[in-house]
């Protein structure tokens, strides 16, 4: 069985929430594939990834950071999940790898409308990052949760394309 060394992942920027990052092999680069001020958007989206990785063949590293007790925190998961088979095994396996710690921060979201808020902010949040704006005050998170109080999901993923390309220039 082949081996693979990857670099461990560098600590994300910003205030402490919670960032999954995805190991590009190709490029030997870690890339952040969705961060949430709550855990479960963040493990759904890795369900998901690692569903999609392994359906290709590919490899599945990722590493998991999030809010412990005001700092960033380091949840390795990528030994956890390599062998999972399908979605709900991958979810549950960073569940299982990734205890909760009782000052993480908010609640997670418990509804379906809470979950879709919880993807809307992660879409804003993902193009904020990409644009380049990592430090974010309070008053931006608010701006962040107004948006995504208004806006429905095609637009806000429209609002994250656009500062995608901002971010590109």
């Amino acid at each position: 069985m082949e081996t693979t060394t990857r670099p461990p992942s560098p600590q994300p920027t910003g205030a402490p929430r919670w960032v999954a990052l995805f190991h590009r092999p190709s490029s030997a680069s870690w890339q952040v594939c969705a961060e949430s001020p709550y855990r479960a958007p963040v493990q759904y989206a890795l369900g998901e990834m690692a569903h999609t990785v392994r359906a290709r063949g590919g490899d599945f590293a990722v590493s998991l950071w999030g809010p412990k007790d005001g700092a960033w925190q380091r949840f390795d998961v990528s030994t956890a999940t390599a062998n999972a088979a399908n979605t709900t095994d991958a979810a549950n396996a960073v569940n299982a790898a990734t205890p909760e710690p009782p000052s993480a921060g908010p609640e997670e979201p418990r509804t379906l409308t809470e979950r879709m808020s919880g993807r809307r902010q992660q879409v804003l949040m993902a193009g904020l990052g990409k644009a380049g704006l990592h430090d974010l005050a309070p008053d931006d998170y608010a701006a962040v949760q107004a948006l995504v109080e208004q806006l429905d999901e095609t637009t806000v993923r429209k609002v994250a394309q656009w500062l995608t390309a901002a971010g590109g220039q």
